[in-house]
């Protein structure tokens, strides 16, 4: 759709919904809501990358489609802290230039990550208090606090003449969350009796019956398994999740144990919940350092690294590479967190390193040491039945989760259920739900450290990462040649096959190769010889069969012709 075209279907009192991340995909969330002729943005967040993406650790949706019409956006609000949700804002921030809205916690959260950018002090951010109202542009929005792995987890109610979308960002019904206000059911009534034309929905936990389970539960539980242990314990969980930090805390000092942080990202959050009142009555945490000093049974260390991220404390510990914190035999980690899709390989890699140093590693299959931030089904129908929407649209999932999504939402009463994946514009109103276009998506990857100007962001699908996945997979090739002006070689050709081959393993097949570009070289007619772009390309040509037909890759290969 034309930017004129979509200005002018946007200004008669339609109303839509446009995901250009996070629909038919767990992350990622990049979501726009159309009305009036402006646009609002749900949520800005990354996914990280994986061995398909050599050298690149964050991923976003590309926003060039709105970034295309930043003159019509009237800003962009942040439903909770994750980096699913807000991570990318620091990146893309100078391609949206709009105003931002955030709760205290998420507000300081990405204060630290704007720093990290130089946006500090540049990026409009609003702070928003809990359950609060406000105006951007032509949508009023409304906080609905919930619960979630992470402190002020907020759906929003987005109304507009054309009527009122719930979005519910990530949520669950927590009875005890322990650190936030349990789930603001009055609101959701009174949204539910006012009239909802859509829900747009977490769709993580949908295949899972009951219900995801309380903070309570895990903490009650905490605090009697670390007493069976009389050896040194370490807790891995996600960062964020302020409550667990809270709750092994309590943990460890009702066993006679004291707690170190380990890992500069929960170092980050202690201080951000710390600042906002939350962990008030929490002794202070000690750092790795002080904590080398304790006996092993008067110890918990509390690290980062439970997805199996390289570079976080846990893989350093487990591959005894970490300056200050050794574990071994008789020692035990709990992984009180949950598997990603994506991360089985690396979460594993390091759970074998620590049982090959005889640490005893335990999970939430082991025993119940961690709960889901999402819902599942039976919070899904109760969400249902307190919002009643006309409209269901099911995201933050992948294919089998939001078509299980859908056929809950018909049965609980809704009218529509719609599918949809990034790129689909679907227009809730006026009259039924109805996918009216598609606009071109896409994916940004940071690659490499900040530049002056801010990071490089480079498009998944560019040649540049085409290339980068072929030499990772298949090798590279450089072939040097020096010829002189009247076409005639000065000295045999020299390659190198990163990746494939080395002269002195495999003397014979690198001699093949060189023979084949000298052959390719000299075979051309005298004007061949003396074309620089000719010759260059009929050598390459010949190396890149060569390597073909002796060791099946397809190398990226180089050719570099001097004249002397």
């Amino acid at each position: 759709m034309t930017k004129r075209k979509a200005a002018a279907a946007n200004e008669g009192g339609e109303l839509y919904f446009l995901p250009l991340g996070g629909a038919g995909e767990i992350g990622m969330n990049l979501n726009l809501y159309g009305y009036g002729g402006k646009w609002l943005i749900v949520d800005c967040g990354v996914t990280f990358g994986d061995e398909t993406m050599p050298m690149i650790d964050v991923v976003m949706a590309d926003p060039a489609w709105i970034a295309e019409r930043r003159d019509d956006v009237a800003g962009l609000v942040v439903t909770h802290g994750h980096e699913d949700h807000l991570g990318a804002i620091q990146y893309l921030w100078p391609h949206l230039q709009c105003p931002v809205y955030a709760s205290p916690f998420a507000a300081a959260v990405l204060k630290g990550k704007l720093h990290e950018t130089g946006l500090q002090n540049v990026v409009p951010l609003t702070v928003v208090g809990l359950g609060s109202r406000f105006d951007v542009g032509p949508f009023g929005i409304e906080m609905v606090s919930l619960t979630h792995s992470i402190p002020e987890p907020n759906a929003l109610a987005i109304h507009t003449p054309a009527g009122t979308v719930v979005h519910t960002g990530d949520w669950k019904f927590d009875p005890d969350p322990l650190i936030s206000d349990p789930a603001d059911f009055a609101a959701l009534r009174r949204l539910g009796k006012d009239g909802v034309l859509a829900l747009v929905g977490d769709s993580t936990n949908i295949l899972t019956r009951g219900h995801s389970g309380s903070e309570a539960e895990v903490r009650a539980h905490l605090i009697g398994l670390l007493g069976r242990y009389d050896r040194r314990i370490a807790v891995t969980c996600f960062a964020t999740n302020v409550a667990r930090l809270e709750s092994v805390a309590l943990a460890a000092e009702a066993n006679g144990r004291s707690v170190a942080l380990v890992g500069r990202s929960l170092w980050r959050i202690e201080k951000v919940a710390r600042d906002l009142g939350y962990l008030k009555d929490i002794a202070p945490f000690l750092n790795e350092h002080d904590a080398a000093h304790l006996p092993a049974d008067q110890i918990v260390y509390l690290c980062t690294g439970s997805q199996g991220e390289a570079r976080a404390a846990l893989a350093r510990i487990a591959a005894n590479d970490h300056p200050t914190v050794k574990l071994g035999k008789g020692d035990v980690v709990l992984y009180s967190s949950r598997v990603i899709p994506g991360n089985e390989k690396a979460i594993f890699r390091v759970q074998n390193q620590l049982v090959r140093l005889g640490v005893q590693v335990v999970t939430d299959r082991d025993e119940p040491i961690h709960v889901s931030g999402h819902p599942a089904r039976d919070e899904v129908e109760e969400m249902y039945r307190l919002l009643r929407p006309r409209i269901a649209v099911p995201v933050h999932g992948e294919a089998r989760h939001v078509q299980e999504h859908c056929a809950l939402a018909l049965e609980c009463g809704s009218e529509q259920a719609m599918t949809i994946e990034n790129g689909a514009m679907l227009r809730l109103a006026p009259g039924p739900a109805e996918i009216v276009d598609h606009v071109p998506t896409g994916r940004l990857a940071v690659d490499g450290q900040a530049l002056e100007g801010g990071p490089r962001l480079v498009r998944l699908d560019s040649e540049l990462i085409r290339d980068r996945r072929r030499m990772v997979f298949n090798g590279s090739a450089v072939c040097t040649i020096v010829a002189d002006r009247k076409g005639f070689l000065v000295t045999d050709p020299q390659v190198t096959a990163l990746g494939l081959l080395d002269a002195e393993h495999f003397a014979e097949e690198h001699d093949l190769v060189v023979e084949a570009a000298r052959d390719a070289f000299e075979d051309l007619p005298p004007s061949g010889r003396r074309d620089d772009a000719v010759a260059a390309e009929a050598v390459r040509r010949a190396v890149r069969r060569q390597l073909k037909d002796m060791l099946g890759h397809k190398p990226i290969t180089t050719v570099h012709l001097v004249r002397i």
